[in-house]
């Protein structure tokens, strides 16, 4: 494992699996050791390997964020992701159940008028996700390194399979998503392809389309892919009125 995550690892983590295990020290005397840590005299050290796991993480501001951009209007209930197709396509992914183990987490920041949000996150845990909440009481207030903390945590404890990250933050994944990739995980961001340029273009990162992912929307999203443009050519609408935009410009410019 690389460096970056190994000091990673020995963080505090803010995420379900909590804390890292701390791993002996190659350079700490056996006397520093727990008395379990240490072989009684005629025994043989037992290595156990580290189970196999498919990890889903679910960064749910940015997909909101940029489900928003991409069609042009606040999310409804008809253009959010289904979970449940999600689910299915992620398990189906992971093959034969005695390969290893999955598991689904969504990264949630909850403001302080929650809404139909427990709804949400009761249904999110019906469907077999964790979830991580965390309140959002101030505007930079974020569960990024939850994130990557969770991550960390999954690749120490777990021989780390598969991993799928949906987001199209790439100031935050691109480096440690690469570094797992370079040490054998298989690595796939799925998001919109407007807004995962990092996804895209990177040799080491698979990138899908979440609208390609099988059920994951209710009905084709009023959205024109430039990986995916007609022939012909297609018109992309503009997402906000001319005059709106010169008013608030005009206004900007002159307040």
């Amino acid at each position: 494992m690389t460096d970056r995550l190994v000091r990673r690892r020995v963080r505090r983590a803010s995420a379900p699996a909590g804390p890292p295990r701390v791993e002996p020290d190659a350079d700490r005397p056996d006397d520093d050791l727990p008395d379990d840590a240490v072989p009684a005299a005629g025994q043989t050290a037992e290595v156990t390997e580290s189970p196999a796991l498919d990890l889903l993480i679910w960064d749910a501001p940015n997909i909101d964020m940029t489900l928003s951009t991409v069609i042009g209007a606040r999310p409804t209930a008809e253009t959010r992701p289904r979970f449940d197709a999600i689910a299915a396509w992620f398990v189906e992914g992971a093959g034969d159940p005695d390969a290893g183990e999955v598991e689904a987490c969504v990264f949630a920041n909850i403001p302080p008028v929650v809404g139909t949000l427990q709804r949400w996150v009761e249904a999110l845990r019906s469907f077999g996700f964790a979830v991580f909440a965390r309140p959002k009481s101030q505007p930079d207030d974020d569960i990024d390194q939850a994130m990557l903390d969770h991550i960390a945590v999954r690749a120490h404890s777990h021989r780390l399979r598969r991993l799928v990250v949906f987001s199209g933050d790439g100031r935050n994944f691109a480096e440690p998503l690469e570094e797992l990739a370079r040490a054998g995980t298989h690595v796939t961001v799925v998001a919109f392809s407007e807004v995962a340029g990092y996804a895209i273009s990177s040799d080491l990162l698979e990138f899908i389309d979440i609208e390609d992912v099988p059920g994951a929307f209710a009905a084709p999203l009023d959205r024109v892919r430039l990986d995916n443009l007609p022939p012909d050519g297609a018109w992309l609408r503009p997402t906000r009125s001319l005059r709106e935009f010169v008013s608030s410009f005009t206004a900007r410019r002159s307040g």
